[in-house]
């Protein structure tokens, strides 16, 4: 049991799900003022509004930063940030350098260590800033600029969450470009999956945690805007969330594919599908339909998130996106 619910802790905690599911969107007025804010050149000092509502001004631009969940970091690592990043938590694995960085704990950071590192600049995130404002207080009294980024929960949030630590960080034209060349890859592939007759959409069950605590992606996850942007269908889109299912239930929703993406924290997922009892009757079973993606290219919103989605297309379609 402990060892499922470490394993469902790690995936959600890569999609930015667990503290922040009863979190409430900005209003537009606040919304419309982040964007704006965001837009600004990164010129130093520079003033910004977080995901948390709260007015930053960064003085200089920093030279040490400490990232509190993994989409940051590779976030960072990605505009060749890697040498200012002084502190990650014990959940990042991407870069391989980011794995050499001290770790500053999990998803309960520790305070004093981070203070002990002397950042400029530390990374929140909004899926835990709520459970974490004590913490963060503490680093703000210590005279430490906290960024709270947003939790993307939409490609168009991806990219605000990239320029938004883009323009922290000093390189906000960078993460502009990054963003930019994301959206292109994007367009790529809902344009392919524009091809395919409503017809001919597949419904797919995203698993995101083996037997016997099955948990998957609802209606109004990233998720589904995944399985969107690919062409297909959610067999779990009556749901919300990310709600646990019984294997009977899932069972009748009798799914044309069975993605799992929990192949990097459990061994032989399509093994473990493909063997349950009384599931040989499920189409993807009987067609050899059952996949394991990267769960944290498909649940991290950051630069690799394109990779996942094509991987995701790719084994849903192969046909259509493999040409």
């Amino acid at each position: 049991m402990n060892k499922l619910l470490s394993i469902l802790s790690t995936v959600l905690l890569s999609a930015g799900v667990l503290a922040g599911c009863g979190s409430q969107s900005a209003a537009p007025e606040k919304q419309e003022e982040k964007q704006a804010a965001v837009k600004e050149e990164a010129e130093f000092p520079l003033k910004l509004t977080d995901a948390s509502d709260t007015d930053v001004t960064i003085e200089k631009e920093p030279e040490k930063i400490v990232s509190l969940i993994p989409s940051n970091t590779e976030i960072l690592f990605s505009m060749d940030l890697g040498d200012k990043v002084v502190g990650v938590t014990e959940n990042d694995n991407f870069p391989e350098e980011a794995m050499k960085k001290e770790k500053v704990g999990g998803m309960d950071f520790n305070v004093e260590k981070i203070i002990g590192l002397e950042p400029d600049l530390v990374l929140a995130h909004e899926s835990g800033a709520h459970n974490s404002a004590e913490g963060l207080k503490q680093l703000r009294d210590a005279g430490i600029d906290v960024v709270v980024v947003n939790d993307a929960q939409s490609f168009e949030q991806v990219y605000e969450s990239m320029e938004m630590i883009g323009k922290a960080a000093g390189e906000l034209e960078k993460s502009k470009e990054m963003a930019a060349g994301m959206k292109e890859e994007i367009a790529s592939i809902k344009e392919k999956a524009s091809s395919i007759p409503e017809d001919d959409k597949k419904s797919v069950f995203v698993e995101v945690s083996p037997s016997p605590e099955i948990y998957t992606a609802g209606k109004d996850t990233f998720m589904n805007d995944i399985l969107k942007t690919v062409g297909a269908k959610n067999a779990a889109a009556d749901q919300s969330g990310w709600p646990k299912m019984s294997e009977e239930a899932i069972v009748k929703l009798n799914p044309d594919v069975i993605v799992t993406t929990y192949g990097y924290y459990s061994p032989n997922p399509i093994d473990q599908v493909t063997g349950r009892e009384g599931w040989d009757s499920v189409t993807a079973v009987k067609e050899k339909a059952v996949f394991d993606v990267h769960s944290d290219k498909v649940t991290r919103p950051g630069p690799r998130l394109v990779e996942g989605v094509e991987e995701l297309a790719n084994a849903i379609y192969p046909d259509v996106f493999s040409k």
